[in-house]
């Protein structure tokens, strides 16, 4: 998976594009590669802004309205000729709420990884938890062999890190949950007294895995 850190990324837009969409008085959106779309919005937009930007009005002594501030505080933008060089991490939260109901995963709590949006990764989850499989190791197999996007906000000096998890080939990573899963809990079942004897839901998961 890329990790897009909006501490660092400049998103690039075009101009003409924008000011179309801020004109518009419609409610659009500018995905993390700089394509500017429409409402509705598909389920794999992965956005860095959402919404509209409001008409001035009549009664304004001021006509004018310069393009840096027409997303908001949140935003910096740069005009560099026909483009618009934009810096979101201001915008983390609502970045979060545009977002979070079409992420695989949320990791920008301090309570960590608690759900799979997919049903499917869900279950392989879920079943795996029984022989003491985080979800969090889980998405160290994701961020480390599947394609995705891992949007987040990341720095030093204190550490701070929050994330949500896109990917863009879901057969692929449940393939990669389930087999990383099955691995474990054989090495587990080989190898760790804890398992020696198993409970009804732990054998129940291990045939899930291992059947």
């Amino acid at each position: 998976m890329r990790k897009f850190n909006l501490f660092n990324e400049i998103i690039i837009v075009n101009k003409s594009d924008f000011l179309r969409a801020a004109n518009s008085a419609k409610e659009f959106a500018i995905s993390y590669s700089g394509e500017i779309v429409y409402a509705p919005f598909e389920s794999s937009l992965i956005s860095i802004f959402e919404g509209s930007v409001p008409p001035i009005s009549p009664l304004s002594s001021d006509l004018s309205r310069p393009i840096s501030s027409m997303l908001g505080t949140n935003y910096r933008i740069v005009e560099d000729d026909d483009r618009l060089l934009i810096k979101a991490f201001g915008a983390w939260q609502s970045i979060i709420g545009f977002n979070q109901k079409r992420a695989l995963y949320d990791d920008t709590s301090g309570d960590g990884i608690d759900r799979f949006a997919d049903s499917t990764i869900e279950q392989i989850g879920w079943h795996a938890t029984e022989f003491n499989i985080r979800y969090r190791e889980i998405v160290e197999e994701f961020e480390e062999h599947c394609d995705g996007l891992l949007i987040c906000i990341e720095k030093e000096e204190p550490y701070q890190f929050s994330g949500l998890g896109f990917l863009f080939d879901l057969e692929h990573a449940r393939k990669i949950a389930f087999d990383y899963c099955a691995r474990e809990i054989k090495e587990k079942l080989k190898n760790d007294e804890e398992f020696a004897t198993l409970t009804d839901d732990e054998a129940e998961a291990k045939d899930y895995f291992l059947s």
